[in-house]
């Protein structure tokens, strides 16, 4: 893909309601990616927490960590709950209720029996379009949307308001984010042709599905971008993974899967990004970090994985005993490791190798579960032989005989 002097303003805009994940790592990327690629251009970060009851200090420092992991740097920052933004909000409504474009009305709240005021837009109920630069064209029938809510109060808009109105003051020009939000699309189409914005360009990015093709979520494990630091995967091999969920570099006639974040800047094309969700495949991102791992003088990558994870430092100990479930195998683990000689052990691949058949036969689960969770006190770390040779033989051991 190459630079252009198009002028392009576009933004990440993260709700401060939980940690950011990897879908919204991904959406970060894909926004940074095509900004960097233009030689007018802002990466803006705005911090979408209007929704007060919900929004946490500690989950926005949690986003502003993991971008800077990741290397994505903002060029500007707002916060929609910034006394400037909310004088915006309401000059803007109140320009829309008199020009008749929105009204006050009441409304019945449920149980309670009262009554409450909220600002509705009026709606003629036409169809919306729009070409969308990844989903080819759109349209939708508004005639079902009604006049629909866009402030429960002079000083509460919804979140489609805020959204189109900071699109508008901060000069969106693309609008780049997940296709979980095309559904938003037709009422804040709605809300900017009432305020008489110039609609952006928008690009919804394809869900990031689980390999049995549902939506990602907790129960498939690790999805807070912190979760895999954690785990020990280091920065550069996250982004590139996360660069390829939708965007296939084998597409645009690339041999190379392996792309620093300049590179990824040069190739990169939004226009190539699939229209059918992306598979989170693991073995992929375990085999981006092996290779980035590679890369990395000997010492460096014991030291990182040493950074990552404290019970290098410290031994082990109250393990959850759910964790321990079976520790048959053990004694016969200690003497395998007993015969591999002190120089060998430094070599995850030949402690491997001493204990893979072993393994294979009693069954892997059986007996490297119990290796693992002996040496490391938790159920996610690298893998068995990696730790015992950082470990080393003395302290491997040591471990392992105090489980048993």
């Amino acid at each position: 893909m190459n630079s252009s002097s198009q002028t392009v303003r576009v933004r990440f805009a993260p709700s401060p309601t939980g940690p950011l994940h990897i879908g919204g790592a991904r959406t970060a990327l894909f926004n940074y990616l095509f900004a960097k690629q233009h030689e007018n251009s802002k990466f803006i970060l705005r911090i979408d927490d209007t929704d007060t009851a919900r929004s946490k200090p500690e989950f926005e420092e949690n986003i502003l960590a993991g971008l800077d992991w990741l290397g994505l740097k903002h060029d500007e920052i707002y916060h929609q709950s910034s006394p400037d933004r909310k004088k915006l909000y309401r000059t803007k409504l109140e320009e829309l209720i008199k020009q008749d474009k929105a009204y006050i009305s009441q409304e019945e709240i449920k149980k309670e029996g009262d009554r409450s005021e909220v600002i509705r837009l009026r709606n003629s109920g036409q169809k919306v379009t729009w070409q969308d630069l990844i989903k080819d064209e759109i349209s939708f029938d508004t005639a079902e949307l009604k006049d629909f809510v866009i402030a429960k109060s002079l000083d509460e808009p919804v979140y489609h308001f805020a959204s189109v109105v900071d699109d508008m003051d901060l000069q969106i020009t693309h609008v780049i984010r997940g296709e979980d939000h095309i559904s938003n699309t037709p009422r804040q189409i709605l809300i900017a042709e009432a305020l008489g914005a110039t609609l952006p360009i928008y690009a919804h990015i394809p869900l990031i599905l689980a390999t049995d093709r549902s939506k990602l979520s907790k129960r498939h494990g690790a999805t807070s971008v912190f979760d895999f630091k954690k785990l020990g995967y280091l920065p550069e091999a996250v982004l590139n993974f996360i660069a390829t969920l939708g965007w296939s570099p084998q597409a645009q006639k690339l041999e190379q899967e392996i792309f620093n974040l300049e590179e990824l800047v040069k190739y990169f094309d939004l226009t190539k990004v699939q229209k059918s969700g992306a598979i989170f495949n693991l073995e992929k991102l375990n085999w981006f970090n092996k290779e980035y791992l590679k890369k990395l003088p000997e010492s460096e990558q014991l030291e990182k994985i040493k950074q990552e994870h404290e019970f290098f430092a410290t031994k082990p100990e109250n393990i959850a005993p759910e964790l321990l479930k079976n520790t048959e195998y053990l004694p016969e683990v200690i003497k395998i490791l007993e015969t591999i000689p002190e120089s060998d052990f430094a070599d995850p691949e030949k402690i491997k190798s001493a204990i893979w058949d072993f393994a294979t036969e009693k069954g892997r689960g059986a007996v490297l579960w119990p290796m693992r969770v002996a040496l490391t006190g938790q159920a996610k770390s690298p893998d068995p032989f990696t730790v015992a040779a950082i470990l080393g033989k003395t302290e491997s051991l040591e471990r392992l005989r105090s489980v048993i």
